[in-house]
C-alpha cells in the first residue's frame, strides 16, 4: 500500500515511525485511516453491531459497523459509480456537503420544494448538521473511503427526497430503502432490527405502508451516489424523485 497522506517529517521521530509501520506491513492509505487486520475488523464489527442494536443513535457505531462489514458493498458501489458519467464525475472531483461548502443563505432564499430549501429546512427542521458525519477510518482503500463518506453526507438527502424525518420510524424506513439500493450490511441490520424499538401502532403502519414503498422505490430508483445533489439544489424536490425513480411518499404521518 501506497500512503496517500501528507509526508511525514524528515526528522529522527518520522523516520522511527516509517520503521515501524514498515515493520508491521500497514500504512496509513488517508488522514485519519487506522490499518486492522481481518480479525480486528471481525471483532469491531461484532461489538459496534451490539452498540449499535442497543442504541441506534450511537451514530459512531453505526459507522464503525458500516466500515468494517462493507467489503463487498462498497466495491460495488464504486463500480456503478465509475460507469455512470455523473458518478464518476464525483468520484473524481469529490465534493462534500459539509456546512462549509454549503451557501446557507442562498439554499433558504430558494422556493419552496426546492432540494436545497427542502434540505435546509429538514437540517432546521430536525436539529441536525451535515459536519457530525463521522470521517472514515477502517477502509483499506482510499477511494472506497470516500464512498462511504459520499454515502454518510447524502444520508440527509435521502430523508428530504424520501420526506422522512429522524425520529425512529423514520430512520427506519430510509435504512429500509439504503439497504436495498446500497446492499450496505448495516443498513440491512438496521432495518431488520429497528423496528423492535417501535410501538405496536408504527409496527403496522411500517409493515403495510412504509417498507412495502420504501423497497419497491429502492429497487426502482437509479443509484443514489449517482447524482451530484451540489448542483441540483434549484431543481425541484418532486422532479428530482421522478429521475432517480422514487415514488411518492405515502400520505401517512410518520
Amino acid at each position: 500500500c501506497v500512503s496517500h497522506s501528507e509526508p511525514r517529517a524528515r526528522d529522527g521521530h518520522g523516520e522511527e515511525e516509517e520503521e515501524e509501520e514498515e515493520e508491521e506491513g500497514c500504512y496509513q492509505l488517508y488522514p485519519g485511516h487506522i490499518p486492522t487486520s481481518p480479525l480486528q475488523k471481525a471483532l469491531l464489527a461484532a461489538g459496534s453491531a451490539v452498540m449499535a442494536l442497543y442504541d441506534p443513535y450511537r451514530h459512531d457505531m453505526v459507522a464503525v459497523l458500516g466500515e468494517t462489514t462493507g467489503c463487498l458493498a462498497l466495491p460495488n458501489l464504486r463500480d456503478k459509480m465509475k460507469h455512470h458519467p455523473e458518478g464518476y464525475r464525483i468520484l473524481q472531483e469529490r465534493p462534500r456537503i459539509r456546512l462549509s461548502t454549503l451557501d446557507m443563505t442562498r439554499l433558504r432564499g430558494l422556493p419552496d420544494g426546492t432540494l436545497g430549501r427542502e434540505y435546509v429546512r429538514f437540517l432546521e427542521d430536525n436539529k441536525v448538521s451535515p459536519d457530525t458525519r463521522m470521517p472514515p477510518k477502517f477502509v483499506d482503500d482510499e477511494e472506497l473511503a470516500y464512498v462511504i463518506q459520499r454515502y454518510r453526507e447524502v444520508h440527509d438527502m435521502m430523508h428530504t427526497l424520501l420526506g422522512m424525518p429522524t425520529n425512529m420510524l423514520g430512520e427506519v424506513v430510509v435504512k429500509w430503502f439504503e439497504a436495498v439500493q446500497t446492499g450496505l450490511p448495516m443498513c440491512v441490520l438496521g432495518a431488520a432490527f429497528g423496528p423492535i424499538h417501535l410501538s405496536a401502532r408504527k409496527l403496522q403502519v411500517l409493515a403495510t405502508e412504509l417498507v412495502p414503498w420504501a423497497i419497491r422505490s429502492g429497487l426502482n430508483a437509479s443509484c443514489i451516489l449517482n447524482v451530484y445533489y451540489e448542483q441540483r439544489w434549484e431543481q425541484s424536490v418532486e422532479s428530482l424523485r421522478e429521475e432517480i425513480g422514487i415514488f411518492p411518499p405515502p400520505a401517512i404521518r410518520v
